[in-house]
Protein backbone atom coordinates (compact mmCIF):
# COMPACT_ATOMS: atom_id res chain seq x y z
CA UNK A 1 0.00 0.00 0.00
CA UNK A 2 1.24 3.65 -0.87
CA UNK A 3 2.43 6.10 2.38
CA UNK A 4 2.06 9.50 2.75
CA UNK A 5 2.88 11.96 4.76
CA UNK A 6 -0.68 13.58 5.66
CA UNK A 7 -0.96 17.32 4.94
CA UNK A 8 -3.49 19.54 3.09
CA UNK A 9 -2.46 18.82 -0.15
CA UNK A 10 -3.14 14.66 0.42
CA UNK A 11 -6.43 14.98 2.29
CA UNK A 12 -7.85 17.12 -0.27
CA UNK A 13 -6.09 14.86 -3.35
CA UNK A 14 -7.88 11.84 -1.40
CA UNK A 15 -11.32 13.40 -1.02
CA UNK A 16 -11.43 14.13 -4.53
CA UNK A 17 -10.12 10.42 -5.94
CA UNK A 18 -12.76 9.06 -3.38
CA UNK A 19 -15.89 10.92 -4.39
CA UNK A 20 -15.04 9.92 -8.27
CA UNK A 21 -16.33 6.71 -6.60
CA UNK A 22 -19.93 7.67 -6.30
CA UNK A 23 -22.94 6.68 -8.09
CA UNK A 24 -23.83 9.98 -9.20
CA UNK A 25 -20.52 10.52 -11.55
CA UNK A 26 -21.65 7.46 -13.44
CA UNK A 27 -24.26 9.06 -15.98
CA UNK A 28 -23.58 6.83 -19.18
CA UNK A 29 -25.73 4.46 -16.94
CA UNK A 30 -28.80 6.57 -16.64
CA UNK A 31 -30.07 6.24 -20.06
CA UNK A 32 -29.90 3.03 -20.11
CA UNK A 33 -31.99 2.95 -16.96
CA UNK A 34 -34.15 5.16 -17.72
CA UNK A 35 -35.80 3.52 -20.69
CA UNK A 36 -36.00 0.04 -18.12
CA UNK A 37 -37.85 1.86 -15.85
CA UNK A 38 -40.40 3.32 -18.45
CA UNK A 39 -40.77 0.12 -20.09
CA UNK A 40 -41.51 -1.22 -16.68
CA UNK A 41 -44.15 1.37 -16.22
CA UNK A 42 -45.66 1.19 -19.21
CA UNK A 43 -45.82 -2.47 -19.72
CA UNK A 44 -45.32 -4.35 -16.44
CA UNK A 45 -44.93 -7.83 -16.37
CA UNK A 46 -44.28 -8.19 -19.82
CA UNK A 47 -41.25 -6.11 -19.55
CA UNK A 48 -40.23 -7.42 -16.24
CA UNK A 49 -39.88 -11.05 -17.77
CA UNK A 50 -38.54 -9.70 -21.40
CA UNK A 51 -35.76 -8.04 -19.48
CA UNK A 52 -35.04 -10.76 -16.86
CA UNK A 53 -34.33 -13.53 -19.94
CA UNK A 54 -32.37 -11.04 -21.45
CA UNK A 55 -29.93 -10.09 -18.28
CA UNK A 56 -30.42 -12.94 -15.99
CA UNK A 57 -31.12 -15.59 -18.36
CA UNK A 58 -34.04 -17.00 -16.65
CA UNK A 59 -37.80 -17.56 -18.01
CA UNK A 60 -39.71 -16.20 -15.48
CA UNK A 61 -43.40 -15.65 -16.08
CA UNK A 62 -46.51 -14.85 -13.93
CA UNK A 63 -47.09 -18.29 -12.50
CA UNK A 64 -43.37 -18.54 -11.56
CA UNK A 65 -42.08 -14.77 -10.44
CA UNK A 66 -43.39 -15.41 -6.82
CA UNK A 67 -40.55 -18.24 -4.68
CA UNK A 68 -43.21 -20.89 -3.79
CA UNK A 69 -43.20 -23.07 0.34
CA UNK A 70 -41.76 -25.69 -1.84
CA UNK A 71 -38.87 -23.63 -2.93
CA UNK A 72 -38.10 -22.67 0.59
CA UNK A 73 -38.28 -25.79 1.57
CA UNK A 74 -35.95 -27.09 -0.59
CA UNK A 75 -33.25 -24.27 0.18
CA UNK A 76 -33.22 -25.23 3.60
CA UNK A 77 -32.64 -28.58 2.64
CA UNK A 78 -29.38 -27.25 0.36
CA UNK A 79 -28.08 -25.05 3.17
CA UNK A 80 -25.98 -26.35 6.50
CA UNK A 81 -27.74 -26.26 9.18
CA UNK A 82 -24.95 -24.75 11.28
CA UNK A 83 -25.19 -21.75 8.40
CA UNK A 84 -28.75 -22.13 9.86
CA UNK A 85 -27.77 -21.71 13.10
CA UNK A 86 -25.74 -18.66 13.23
CA UNK A 87 -28.49 -17.10 11.04
CA UNK A 88 -30.64 -17.16 13.74
CA UNK A 89 -28.38 -16.06 16.28
CA UNK A 90 -27.06 -13.37 13.92
CA UNK A 91 -31.21 -12.50 13.54
CA UNK A 92 -31.59 -12.42 17.11
CA UNK A 93 -28.66 -9.69 18.04
CA UNK A 94 -29.85 -7.66 15.21
CA UNK A 95 -33.28 -7.58 16.20
CA UNK A 96 -32.64 -7.11 19.89
CA UNK A 97 -30.47 -3.86 19.45
CA UNK A 98 -32.94 -2.54 16.72
CA UNK A 99 -35.57 -3.10 19.25
CA UNK A 100 -34.18 -0.19 21.69
CA UNK A 101 -35.04 2.23 18.72
CA UNK A 102 -38.28 1.98 18.74
CA UNK A 103 -40.49 5.09 18.76
CA UNK A 104 -43.87 5.23 20.47
CA UNK A 105 -46.59 7.89 19.42
CA UNK A 106 -47.26 10.51 22.26
CA UNK A 107 -49.42 12.91 23.48
CA UNK A 108 -49.55 16.21 25.46
CA UNK A 109 -52.65 17.81 26.60
CA UNK A 110 -53.13 20.73 28.56
CA UNK A 111 -56.06 21.98 31.46
CA UNK A 112 -57.17 24.22 28.79
CA UNK A 113 -57.99 21.81 26.12
CA UNK A 114 -54.75 21.80 23.94
CA UNK A 115 -53.71 18.51 22.86
CA UNK A 116 -50.44 18.26 20.99
CA UNK A 117 -48.84 15.03 20.06
CA UNK A 118 -47.25 12.69 17.17
CA UNK A 119 -48.78 9.53 15.82
CA UNK A 120 -46.42 7.13 14.90
CA UNK A 121 -47.08 4.50 11.87
CA UNK A 122 -45.59 1.93 10.58
CA UNK A 123 -44.88 1.89 6.49
CA UNK A 124 -47.99 -0.49 4.78
CA UNK A 125 -45.75 -1.91 2.60
CA UNK A 126 -41.88 -1.95 2.23
CA UNK A 127 -39.44 -3.81 -0.51
CA UNK A 128 -36.37 -5.04 0.28
CA UNK A 129 -33.73 -6.00 -2.89
CA UNK A 130 -31.21 -8.35 -2.38
CA UNK A 131 -28.38 -8.75 -5.09
CA UNK A 132 -28.01 -12.35 -6.74
CA UNK A 133 -25.89 -13.41 -9.15
CA UNK A 134 -22.42 -15.53 -7.93
CA UNK A 135 -22.89 -13.03 -4.52
CA UNK A 136 -25.63 -14.52 -1.81
CA UNK A 137 -25.66 -12.07 0.80
CA UNK A 138 -28.08 -13.28 3.35
CA UNK A 139 -26.53 -10.60 6.04
CA UNK A 140 -28.21 -7.95 3.89
CA UNK A 141 -30.93 -9.99 3.79
CA UNK A 142 -31.30 -9.44 7.57
CA UNK A 143 -29.87 -6.42 8.16
CA UNK A 144 -32.59 -4.76 6.06
CA UNK A 145 -35.46 -7.02 6.85
CA UNK A 146 -35.12 -6.89 10.50
CA UNK A 147 -35.83 -3.09 11.42
CA UNK A 148 -38.69 -3.36 8.94
CA UNK A 149 -40.09 -5.94 11.04
CA UNK A 150 -39.70 -4.30 14.63
CA UNK A 151 -41.06 -0.93 13.32
CA UNK A 152 -44.03 -3.42 12.23
CA UNK A 153 -44.10 -3.03 8.54
CA UNK A 154 -47.67 -4.72 7.55
CA UNK A 155 -45.82 -6.12 4.52
CA UNK A 156 -42.13 -6.87 3.71
CA UNK A 157 -42.09 -7.70 -0.56
CA UNK A 158 -38.81 -8.63 -1.48
CA UNK A 159 -37.12 -8.61 -4.77
CA UNK A 160 -34.25 -10.57 -5.90
CA UNK A 161 -32.50 -11.80 -8.99
CA UNK A 162 -32.46 -15.51 -9.95
CA UNK A 163 -30.33 -17.76 -11.67
CA UNK A 164 -30.11 -19.01 -15.39
CA UNK A 165 -32.27 -22.00 -13.53
CA UNK A 166 -35.34 -19.93 -12.35
CA UNK A 167 -34.12 -20.55 -8.83
CA UNK A 168 -33.05 -18.07 -5.68
CA UNK A 169 -29.73 -18.67 -4.25
CA UNK A 170 -30.82 -21.02 -1.28
CA UNK A 171 -29.06 -19.06 1.45
CA UNK A 172 -30.54 -16.11 0.02
CA UNK A 173 -34.15 -17.78 1.14
CA UNK A 174 -33.28 -19.07 4.24
CA UNK A 175 -32.36 -15.78 5.94
CA UNK A 176 -35.88 -14.12 4.06
CA UNK A 177 -37.84 -16.76 5.63
CA UNK A 178 -36.27 -16.34 8.89
CA UNK A 179 -36.17 -12.86 8.73
CA UNK A 180 -40.19 -12.91 8.20
CA UNK A 181 -40.16 -11.60 4.50
CA UNK A 182 -44.31 -12.23 3.27
CA UNK A 183 -43.36 -12.79 -0.07
CA UNK A 184 -40.38 -13.07 -2.45
CA UNK A 185 -40.13 -12.25 -6.66
CA UNK A 186 -37.65 -13.30 -8.48
CA UNK A 187 -36.72 -10.07 -10.24
CA UNK A 188 -33.34 -8.51 -10.17
CA UNK A 189 -31.39 -5.30 -11.35
CA UNK A 190 -33.06 -2.15 -12.44
CA UNK A 191 -36.66 -3.52 -13.51
CA UNK A 192 -37.03 -4.87 -9.89
CA UNK A 193 -36.92 -1.20 -9.22
CA UNK A 194 -39.27 -0.44 -11.28
CA UNK A 195 -41.57 -2.88 -10.81
CA UNK A 196 -41.37 -2.10 -6.66
CA UNK A 197 -41.90 1.53 -7.16
CA UNK A 198 -44.66 1.30 -9.87
CA UNK A 199 -46.18 -1.93 -9.39
CA UNK A 200 -46.82 -4.86 -11.94
CA UNK A 201 -49.50 -7.63 -12.49
CA UNK A 202 -47.64 -9.67 -10.44
CA UNK A 203 -45.42 -6.99 -8.21
CA UNK A 204 -47.47 -4.76 -6.27
CA UNK A 205 -46.39 -1.23 -5.53
CA UNK A 206 -44.36 -0.51 -2.48
CA UNK A 207 -44.12 2.63 -0.15
CA UNK A 208 -39.67 2.31 0.59
CA UNK A 209 -37.05 0.71 -1.71
CA UNK A 210 -34.26 -0.63 0.24
CA UNK A 211 -31.27 -2.72 0.09
CA UNK A 212 -27.81 -2.72 -1.60
CA UNK A 213 -26.85 -3.38 -5.85
CA UNK A 214 -25.17 -2.63 -8.58
CA UNK A 215 -24.93 0.51 -10.19
CA UNK A 216 -27.55 -0.18 -12.09
CA UNK A 217 -29.71 -0.54 -9.20
CA UNK A 218 -28.06 2.60 -7.61
CA UNK A 219 -29.41 4.87 -10.15
CA UNK A 220 -32.89 3.16 -10.50
CA UNK A 221 -33.18 3.78 -7.08
CA UNK A 222 -32.67 7.50 -7.51
CA UNK A 223 -34.78 7.77 -10.49
CA UNK A 224 -37.58 6.71 -9.14
CA UNK A 225 -37.29 8.79 -5.80
CA UNK A 226 -40.32 10.39 -5.21
CA UNK A 227 -42.63 8.08 -6.34
CA UNK A 228 -41.51 5.99 -3.64
CA UNK A 229 -39.13 6.47 -0.81
CA UNK A 230 -35.66 4.95 -0.97
CA UNK A 231 -32.92 4.30 1.80
CA UNK A 232 -29.78 5.83 0.15
CA UNK A 233 -27.98 5.69 -2.82
CA UNK A 234 -25.08 3.67 -2.30
CA UNK A 235 -21.21 3.40 -2.99
CA UNK A 236 -18.92 1.28 -2.74
CA UNK A 237 -17.25 0.31 0.46
CA UNK A 238 -15.14 1.96 2.88
CA UNK A 239 -13.21 2.13 5.73
CA UNK A 240 -10.91 3.86 7.71
CA UNK A 241 -8.69 2.75 10.66
CA UNK A 242 -6.62 5.42 13.26
CA UNK A 243 -4.14 3.80 14.42
CA UNK A 244 -1.14 4.68 16.46
CA UNK A 245 1.84 2.70 17.97
CA UNK A 246 -0.11 0.62 20.41
CA UNK A 247 -1.78 -1.23 17.05
CA UNK A 248 -1.26 -4.45 15.86
CA UNK A 249 -0.09 -4.32 12.16
CA UNK A 250 -1.20 -7.87 11.16
CA UNK A 251 -5.23 -6.95 12.58
CA UNK A 252 -5.12 -3.80 10.72
CA UNK A 253 -3.75 -4.67 7.63
CA UNK A 254 -6.78 -7.44 7.64
CA UNK A 255 -9.43 -4.99 8.52
CA UNK A 256 -8.42 -3.18 5.64
CA UNK A 257 -8.54 -6.15 3.40
CA UNK A 258 -11.60 -6.83 4.37
CA UNK A 259 -13.33 -3.68 2.52
CA UNK A 260 -10.69 -3.71 -0.48
CA UNK A 261 -11.72 -7.17 -1.39
CA UNK A 262 -15.55 -6.02 -1.99
CA UNK A 263 -14.63 -5.04 -5.53
CA UNK A 264 -12.36 -2.51 -7.36
CA UNK A 265 -13.98 0.53 -6.48
CA UNK A 266 -13.23 -0.12 -2.71
CA UNK A 267 -11.41 1.89 -0.77
CA UNK A 268 -9.37 1.22 2.14
CA UNK A 269 -7.31 3.78 4.11
CA UNK A 270 -5.06 3.99 7.18
CA UNK A 271 -4.28 6.99 9.50
CA UNK A 272 -1.85 6.71 11.80
CA UNK A 273 0.74 8.83 13.78
CA UNK A 274 3.50 6.27 13.73
CA UNK A 275 5.63 5.68 10.25
CA UNK A 276 7.06 1.95 11.85
CA UNK A 277 3.62 1.14 12.18
CA UNK A 278 2.36 2.61 8.69
CA UNK A 279 5.53 -0.06 7.02
CA UNK A 280 4.94 -2.74 8.74
CA UNK A 281 0.94 -2.60 8.04
CA UNK A 282 1.99 -2.35 4.00
CA UNK A 283 4.25 -5.37 4.61
CA UNK A 284 1.33 -7.35 5.99
CA UNK A 285 -1.27 -6.00 3.45
CA UNK A 286 1.17 -7.10 0.89
CA UNK A 287 1.11 -10.75 2.38
CA UNK A 288 -2.31 -11.03 3.05
CA UNK A 289 -2.86 -9.95 -1.03
CA UNK A 290 -0.71 -12.80 -1.46
CA UNK A 291 -2.36 -15.71 -0.11
CA UNK A 292 -6.60 -14.18 -0.38
CA UNK A 293 -9.12 -15.21 -2.37
CA UNK A 294 -9.73 -12.16 -4.00
CA UNK A 295 -6.28 -11.04 -4.39
CA UNK A 296 -6.54 -9.60 -7.75
CA UNK A 297 -9.48 -7.26 -6.57
CA UNK A 298 -7.86 -6.38 -3.45
CA UNK A 299 -4.56 -5.19 -5.26
CA UNK A 300 -6.74 -2.86 -7.53
CA UNK A 301 -8.79 -1.87 -5.13
CA UNK A 302 -5.37 -0.34 -2.82
CA UNK A 303 -3.77 0.99 -6.11
CA UNK A 304 -6.79 2.94 -6.53
CA UNK A 305 -8.12 3.42 -3.26
CA UNK A 306 -6.16 2.35 -1.03
CA UNK A 307 -3.95 4.63 1.41
CA UNK A 308 -2.02 4.66 4.29
CA UNK A 309 -1.52 8.63 5.85
CA UNK A 310 1.27 9.42 8.32
CA UNK A 311 -0.21 12.08 10.80
CA UNK A 312 2.26 14.49 13.33
CA UNK A 313 -0.61 13.38 15.69
CA UNK A 314 -4.27 12.14 16.47
CA UNK A 315 -5.81 15.16 16.38
CA UNK A 316 -4.82 15.49 13.10
CA UNK A 317 -5.52 12.29 12.56
CA UNK A 318 -9.12 12.77 13.77
CA UNK A 319 -9.50 15.83 11.74
CA UNK A 320 -9.15 13.86 8.56
CA UNK A 321 -11.28 11.05 9.66
CA UNK A 322 -14.05 13.77 10.27
CA UNK A 323 -13.30 15.06 6.75
CA UNK A 324 -13.60 11.76 4.91
CA UNK A 325 -16.57 10.81 6.86
CA UNK A 326 -15.98 6.95 6.29
CA UNK A 327 -18.62 4.32 6.16
CA UNK A 328 -16.61 2.18 8.75
CA UNK A 329 -14.14 3.81 11.55
CA UNK A 330 -11.91 1.73 13.42
CA UNK A 331 -9.83 2.89 15.97
CA UNK A 332 -7.16 0.66 17.02
CA UNK A 333 -5.08 3.38 19.72
CA UNK A 334 -4.15 3.17 23.04
CA UNK A 335 -7.33 4.95 24.76
CA UNK A 336 -10.15 4.57 21.29
CA UNK A 337 -12.60 6.16 23.69
CA UNK A 338 -11.06 9.35 23.98
CA UNK A 339 -10.51 9.06 20.42
CA UNK A 340 -14.11 7.73 19.76
CA UNK A 341 -16.20 10.94 21.32
CA UNK A 342 -14.22 13.34 18.80
CA UNK A 343 -15.58 11.49 16.04
CA UNK A 344 -18.36 13.78 14.20
CA UNK A 345 -18.61 11.42 10.94
CA UNK A 346 -19.16 8.05 10.76
CA UNK A 347 -21.45 5.28 9.49
CA UNK A 348 -20.29 3.18 12.41
CA UNK A 349 -17.49 2.61 14.72
CA UNK A 350 -15.65 0.37 15.78
CA UNK A 351 -13.52 0.35 18.94
CA UNK A 352 -10.79 -1.46 20.12
CA UNK A 353 -8.66 -4.05 18.39
CA UNK A 354 -11.39 -7.21 19.01
CA UNK A 355 -14.20 -4.88 17.25
CA UNK A 356 -12.94 -5.44 13.51
CA UNK A 357 -15.78 -4.45 11.07
CA UNK A 358 -16.75 -7.87 9.69
CA UNK A 359 -18.42 -8.22 13.51
CA UNK A 360 -20.85 -5.36 12.11
CA UNK A 361 -21.33 -6.94 9.24
CA UNK A 362 -22.55 -10.28 10.57
CA UNK A 363 -23.23 -10.62 14.09
CA UNK A 364 -22.97 -7.99 16.43
CA UNK A 365 -26.45 -6.22 16.03
CA UNK A 366 -26.22 -2.67 14.66
CA UNK A 367 -27.15 -2.27 10.93
CA UNK A 368 -24.43 -2.22 8.25
CA UNK A 369 -26.45 -0.15 5.88
CA UNK A 370 -24.06 2.65 6.69
CA UNK A 371 -23.85 5.92 4.12
CA UNK A 372 -21.09 5.97 1.92
CA UNK A 373 -19.03 8.57 0.38
CA UNK A 374 -18.69 11.15 2.44
CA UNK A 375 -22.40 10.96 3.20
CA UNK A 376 -22.17 10.24 6.95
CA UNK A 377 -21.28 13.39 7.50
CA UNK A 378 -25.62 14.09 7.09
CA UNK A 379 -26.53 10.76 6.86
CA UNK A 380 -27.26 7.73 9.78
CA UNK A 381 -27.40 3.60 9.31
CA UNK A 382 -30.63 2.50 8.42
CA UNK A 383 -32.84 1.88 11.38
CA UNK A 384 -36.18 1.18 12.59
CA UNK A 385 -36.69 5.53 12.36
CA UNK A 386 -36.52 4.38 8.26
CA UNK A 387 -39.41 2.52 8.37
CA UNK A 388 -42.22 4.76 10.33
CA UNK A 389 -43.83 7.86 9.49
CA UNK A 390 -44.75 10.33 11.69
CA UNK A 391 -48.01 12.57 11.84
CA UNK A 392 -48.40 15.77 14.17
CA UNK A 393 -51.67 16.16 16.30
CA UNK A 394 -53.34 19.03 16.85
CA UNK A 395 -56.60 19.50 19.27
CA UNK A 396 -57.93 22.56 20.71
CA UNK A 397 -60.90 23.53 22.46
CA UNK A 398 -62.96 26.97 21.97
CA UNK A 399 -61.69 28.32 25.21
CA UNK A 400 -57.51 27.84 24.14
CA UNK A 401 -58.61 29.26 20.81
CA UNK A 402 -60.40 32.25 21.95
CA UNK A 403 -57.11 33.30 23.93
CA UNK A 404 -54.61 33.16 20.72
CA UNK A 405 -57.29 33.65 17.97
CA UNK A 406 -56.08 37.66 17.59
CA UNK A 407 -52.46 36.75 17.52
CA UNK A 408 -52.70 34.13 14.95
CA UNK A 409 -55.22 36.57 12.51
CA UNK A 410 -52.41 39.12 12.72
CA UNK A 411 -49.55 36.95 11.73
CA UNK A 412 -52.13 35.76 8.91
CA UNK A 413 -52.77 39.16 7.94
CA UNK A 414 -48.54 40.07 7.98
CA UNK A 415 -48.05 37.36 5.62
CA UNK A 416 -51.05 38.87 3.60
CA UNK A 417 -52.94 35.08 3.41
CA UNK A 418 -56.26 36.58 4.15
CA UNK A 419 -58.10 33.16 3.99
CA UNK A 420 -55.99 31.60 6.51
CA UNK A 421 -57.33 34.93 8.97
CA UNK A 422 -60.38 34.23 7.82
CA UNK A 423 -60.42 30.54 8.59
CA UNK A 424 -59.84 31.49 12.47
CA UNK A 425 -61.84 35.14 12.43
CA UNK A 426 -65.41 33.37 11.35
CA UNK A 427 -65.14 31.04 14.56
CA UNK A 428 -65.57 34.56 16.74
CA UNK A 429 -68.25 36.26 14.48
CA UNK A 430 -70.93 37.77 16.65
CA UNK A 431 -74.26 35.44 16.14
Amino acid sequence: MRIEKLDHNTRKNILENLLKRSPNQYGEYEKGVSEILKAVMERGDEALFTYTKRFDGAKIDASSVRVTEEEIAEAYALVEDGLVAVIKKALNNIRAYHEKQRQYSWFDSKPDGTMLGQKVTALARVGVYVPGGKAAYPSSVLMNVIPAKVAGVDEIVMATPPGKDGKVTPTTLVAAHEAGVDVIYKAGGAQAIGALAYGTESIPKVDKIVGPGNIYVALAKKAVYGHVSIDAIAGPSEILVIADETANPRYVAADLLSQAEHDELASAILVTTSEKLAHKVSEEAEKFTEELSRGEIIRKSLDNYGYILVAENLEEAIETANEIASEHLEIQTKNPYEVMMKIRNAGAIFIGEYASEPLGDYYAGPNHVLPTNGTARFFSPLSVDDFIKKSSIIAYSKEALTAVHGEIEAFAQAERLTAHANSIKVRFEEK
